[in-house]
Order: C-alpha cells, then structure tokens, then sequence
C-alpha cells in the first residue's frame, strides 16, 4: 500500500489515471482483495463438505422438492442472470412481492433475505421451499421426497453416512444444509475494478491506466460525492445491514411491506434461526447478533443492502423491482426525496444533484463491477 501511495498520489498522476488522495486510495483498496477467503460456517456440519456441494447442486435444480414438482431454486436464481431472475417481482408457484436477490457471493452475508429474516444460508435455503408463493413444500413433503427417490436417498447418504431419518424436520433441515453447502461456492470473478485497485495496491501505473477513466470518475463520485461507500463498503459492497433508502413500501391498497421490521419479528419466532435446535455450532457462538436484535420503530420499511457485484446483470433495482436501470438507480439517489425518508431514523442520504455526466460515469464504474464469468 504503501508504494500505491507513492505511486498514485496527489503528487503524480500517470497518463490514463485520475490523480486520487491517499484517503482515496485507502478507501479504494478497502473494496478488496477479490476473492476473499474461503470460511466454513460453523453453523452448518456440511459446509465445505465436497459431498454436500455436490448433492447442494442437484438440489438447487431439483423440481421434485416443490409441491407440484414443477419449480426448482434455480427456476429464480438463473446463472446467466447472476443467480437472480430479471423480474420486477419473483415468480415461483405464485407472483411474490419483492425482487429476487442473487444468490451469488451469498457466504459473505450476515442476515438473509430483504429483510433479514433468515441468520444462516440453510435457513434461508429452507425458507423458499415451504413459502406457499415459491416452492409450495412442506417439511413432511420435502422428506418423503427424499426418501422415495432412490436417488435423492443414495444422495443423502454419501453426505450424512446414514439413511434418511424419520424425522422430517431434521431431514428437509439437513437437505437446506447441503443446498447451503453449494451455495457457499456460487462467487462472481474477477472485474475490471479488482484489476484496478490491484494495480493501485502494487503502484503498477500501466496496468491501472487500463481501467477506463469514466469508471474511474464514476469511482471518485462512488467515494467521494455520492457517499456511496457508507452502505456499499468492503469487498462485497455492502455493509450486509438494512437502510431507508426512500423505495415506497407499500405493495397495494391497504398492504405494506415492513422489512426489516417484520423480518425480525419472523427470525425470532423461527424453529430454525440459530438460537434453536439445528445449530450445529455447540458454543452457539453464531447466535449472538440473533439473540440481541430486537426490532425497533426506525426498522419499519428498511430493507438489506445489496452487493453491487455484477450489478448490472441484476436489474430491476431495490426490493420491490421498480426501478429499472442501473441509470434509474442512479437517478434515484440524485434526485432522492428526503421527504420519504424516516423521521426518526438514520439520515445519511440526501440529494446528491449529479449532473448527467455524473451520472453517466458512476454507472459506469457500477458496470466495471461486473465479471465475464457468473
């Protein structure tokens, strides 16, 4: 880092790259390395189990656990897509009422879901399968379909060393644990960003000077103007915690989505958050922000920050699909009514009153987020 300083500070602007701050270039650097390393979650005995990614991946694409046999987790989580689906709402047995998040680099997250109901990846995983708008299962379904296939149960065997139980709840819990297991490994590439900040890391200035210098501006604002940094920091982009952000949460006449608000509600009262019988971790040291979060007043109409990698395979925006383009995104931060902001609650956004240029470069440093691989 110390050699990027030299390189690319205030004193020395090489030819095809922006003269940044040191600040700047700390912040910069805070946005990797890419990939981080590889962590298995305690919480779950499979995760990192070769076996269970396996049979975590046919089961991704497996029909047979919805109630009709017809939808699979991969029917909304569609790999050219980012393992999101492109609609304004999902769609599974039934119109849902938010968008479909990706699925990709979901190992980095803290809470699960828009609004955090979930605190592990095999909860979340077995959400959707009895959620009567996308899978449409039961607990009772989900392990007799496992037990009648010979081989979904060959399946189960080579990950867990025994023949399916007769509890179904501990089975369909155990079939979440492995479809966690895969989804641990699902990780986007490398983007022309890493390469950028990876050349400010090791003061290369002919290597940086190949990120483009509209990226490179959009980059300054996403710093710098914009702010965007407080909610999108760190190597995923995103602080993994749930804001206001001015998105109308209201789903039709007389119905609202209160986001992270209910989402608690919903973790506390679940048999398979982390203060219940399925943690595997014996010190229950993972349950520890689940047993302190408590929903407050401020948390109602808050929904998760997104990562931004591969952004603009992921459109529409916000958790209810009603932005459309990554430009109307920008625009909506520019142009935001503080008005639909909370009262009470965190103001940390404010107009920011980019001119079209602005705007113009900052999607293009959220499209430099993107890789040519998933």
């Amino acid at each position: 880092m110390v050699g990027a300083l030299a390189a690319f500070g205030a004193a020395a602007a090489p030819e095809g790259v922006l003269t940044f701050s040191d600040a700047e270039i700390r912040k910069i650097l805070s946005h990797g390395p890419w990939p981080p390393p590889a962590a298995k979650d305690p919480s779950n005995r499979v995760s990192g189990n070769a076996a269970a990614i396996a049979w975590g991946e046919t089961l991704f694409r497996e029909p047979r656990l919805s109630v009709d046999r017809t939808v699979s987790c991969a029917s909304c989580h569609q790999v050219q897509r980012s393992f999101a689906d492109g609609l304004e709402k999902g769609q599974g047995l039934a119109p849902g009422d938010r968008n479909t998040p990706s699925v990709a680099n979901v190992r980095l997250n803290r809470w699960f879901g828009w609004d955090g109901a979930g605190d592990s990846l095999w909860a979340q995983s077995l959400r959707p399968m009895l959620d009567p708008r996308e899978m449409g299962s039961t607990v009772s379904k989900v392990a007799a379909t496992v037990r009648a296939n010979a081989d979904l149960a060959r399946g189960y065997r080579r990950v867990f060393g025994a023949a399916p139980p007769d509890d179904d709840e501990a089975l369909a819990v155990d079939v979440a644990k492995a479809l966690a297991a895969f989804q641990e490994t699902i990780e986007t590439g490398r983007t022309p960003f890493d390469e950028f900040r990876d050349a400010l890391s090791r003061g290369d200035r002919a290597a940086a000077a190949r990120y483009p210098l509209a990226a490179q501006r959009g980059l300054s604002i996403f710093i710098g103007k914009g702010q965007c940094d407080v909610c999108h920091v760190g190597p995923a982009f995103s602080n993994g915690e749930f804001h206001d952000v001015g998105v109308p949460h209201f789903i039709a006449a007389g119905r609202v989505d209160a986001g992270r608000y209910d989402g608690i509600g919903k973790l506390k009262a679940s048999r398979h958050n982390l203060l219940g019988p399925y943690n595997d971790d014996a010190s229950r040291g993972t349950a520890t922000s689940t047993r302190h979060v408590e929903a407050q007043h401020r948390n109602f109409g808050e929904f998760k920050v997104p990562s931004l990698r591969n952004v603009a395979r992921t459109a529409p925006y916000m958790h209810n699909g009603s932005l459309a383009t990554l430009a109307d995104a920008v625009r909506h931060y520019s142009d935001i009514d503080e008005n639909r902001l909370h009262a009470d609650g965190e103001r940390i956004l404010k107009p920011l009153n980019l001119t079209d240029a602005e705007r113009a470069d900052l999607v293009a440093f959220l499209e430099s987020l993107d890789n040519p691989g998933r």
